[in-house]
């Protein structure tokens, strides 16, 4: 693997690739990598003959500066899975590199309903930065395809919306999401925890789970208070939202009908954490 830390380095290596007719695979992250990482590079690595890995925590993104001061930096340990995982390129830019005319953002992504929805209500600017980060990465690696995780379910729509904004040529693949064999969605964030708080973090998907079983026969207003209710008798202190949405558009759903096309999504705190989670779902009929 071969590690860039400057702009200009990585896209001479990229280039030189795509003159030999070499195809390339991209998947961004903000580090402190697990398996869920690790399924989206070994996805790429199957279907393209280059793999490009970023690791960068994107200041932009973070509406809350102490979520940024905590959020885990394991460098070492990354580089080490990504060697492991036969990855063929990583970039490890600094801010300077990302942002040369500073941080203060020069273009406004005009992303409609998409950005006051869900996360977007309770993290103001967050998906400005999102697409801010993800559009100068796109420039600058130029690959056939971007790899997402399903975890992040509105950001991967917001950025299919930023690319078609944008005219970028790339594909956007998403793919499921990693859980561990007790149902807890994989994430970064799971690092901060206690184990006690761990386990009950499961909750998150129980919840959606219960939502989703009985989304046929009780209300939605009913079921979000249910479950809502179920997550903070488990610990967790704050409880954003707890929703169901049309899967194309997170427009909010109130009248389930059969063969609806759903997802299922949540926020919490638990320990001053924010975890977030989601499940697609079709009504049956």
């Amino acid at each position: 693997m071969i590690l860039f830390k400057q702009v200009a380095d990585l896209q001479a290596a990229l280039s030189t690739a795509r003159h030999e007719g070499k195809t390339i695979g991209f998947v961004p992250t903000m580090g402190a990598l697990h398996e869920g990482h690790l399924s989206l590079l070994e996805l790429a690595r199957h279907q393209y003959d280059i793999t490009v890995c970023s690791i960068f925590v994107n200041p932009t993104q973070f509406n809350d500066p102490k979520d940024f001061e905590k959020y885990p930096v394991t460098t070492d340990a990354d580089i080490r899975l990504l060697e492991q995982a036969g990855i063929n390129m990583l970039f490890l830019p600094g801010v300077s590199e990302i942002y040369p005319s500073g941080t203060t953002p020069g273009h406004h992504y005009d992303l409609g309903e998409l950005e006051g929805l869900l996360d977007g209500a309770y993290r103001p600017g967050h998906f400005q930065g999102v697409c801010q980060v993800v559009h100068r990465l796109l420039d600058i690696v130029q690959p056939n395809a971007l790899f997402l995780g399903q975890k992040d379910y509105q950001q991967c729509l917001v950025l299919k919306r930023m690319v078609q904004l944008e005219n970028i040529p790339v594909e956007i693949i998403m793919a499921p999401t990693r859980r561990e064999k007790d149902g807890l969605a994989l994430s970064s964030r799971n690092m901060r925890l206690s184990p006690e708080a761990r386990e009950k973090a499961t909750a998150l998907y129980k919840a959606l789970q219960y939502f989703g079983e009985n989304i046929t026969v009780k209300s939605i207003q009913e079921l979000r208070l249910e479950s809502s209710a179920f997550l903070l008798r488990n610990d967790f202190e704050k409880v954003d939202y707890i929703e169901v949405a049309d899967a194309g558009s997170l427009l909010p759903v109130e009248e389930i009908t059969p063969g609806l096309k759903l997802v299922l999504l949540t926020a919490a705190f638990i320990e001053g954490v924010r975890l977030i989670d989601n499940l697609e779902w079709t009504v049956a009929g």
